[in-house]
């Protein structure tokens, strides 16, 4: 699959479990890069990111998305227990965080929901494109880093 190829796919997936209301945003992520890389992880895993929808839990802060690609480099970049602390994975998450506080001027749900009814086809809309753009970026990085589904973590 070409680089191009497994990008989009990759995007497409994500955002396909959150428009069938299969997964919400920070789930939909971390699943579809497990899944991404042929699941290296158990399928379970897609549960530590049930708490951060609706900015960590309805709380309105930080964007799930935001939160759901973060745990993703996790996965790809993070470390064991008992490893020294990846400076990939900090600058990573950081590059991350910028890269969409600058495509929509925030992290915050609230803020980038603002003037949006909760249960609106447009904040859902929206929250689907958000999470695209992240597993889209995360995706990348995946290709930089030479990681696919070939790929042994």
């Amino acid at each position: 699959m070409g680089g191009n190829n497994f990008i989009v796919d990759t995007r497409e997936r994500a955002e396909q479990y959150f428009r069938n209301s299969e997964l919400y945003c920070s789930e939909s992520i971390i699943h579809t890069i497990n899944e991404s890389l042929g699941f290296p992880y158990d399928k379970s895993i897609t549960k530590l990111a049930s708490g951060f929808p609706i900015g960590v839990g309805r709380s309105g802060c930080l964007c799930g998305a935001v939160s759901g690609g973060i745990m993703a480099l996790g996965l790809l970049y993070g470390r064991r227990h008992g490893e020294k602390v990846k400076d990939d994975v900090l600058k990573l998450s950081a590059d991350l965080h910028n890269y969409i506080k600058e495509l929509y001027g925030s992290t915050c749900c609230r803020v980038l929901t603002k003037n949006m009814e909760f249960n609106s086809p447009e904040r859902k809309r929206h929250c689907i494109k958000i999470t695209g753009d992240v597993t889209e970026w995360v995706a990348g990085k995946m290709l930089e880093h030479g990681l696919n589904q070939k790929t042994t973590l």
